[in-house]
């Protein structure tokens, strides 16, 4: 188990748990949840734009 925020370390991971307000929102591989586009793509997205410039 890992727990992170940082979706560089993350997105290696068999399975990613996303929680808000203690509720699982969403699950699956780093290519599934880019693809749901929920809460863990947005974030990933407003991550990977800092690192970009």
């Amino acid at each position: 188990m890992l727990i992170s925020h940082r979706f560089s370390t993350v997105r290696m991971a068999d399975k990613i748990v996303v929680l808000e307000d203690g509720r699982i929102t969403e699950q699956g591989t780093h290519e599934t949840l880019l693809r749901l586009g929920g809460q863990y793509a947005k974030l990933y997205g407003m991550q990977a734009e800092k690192y970009q410039g």
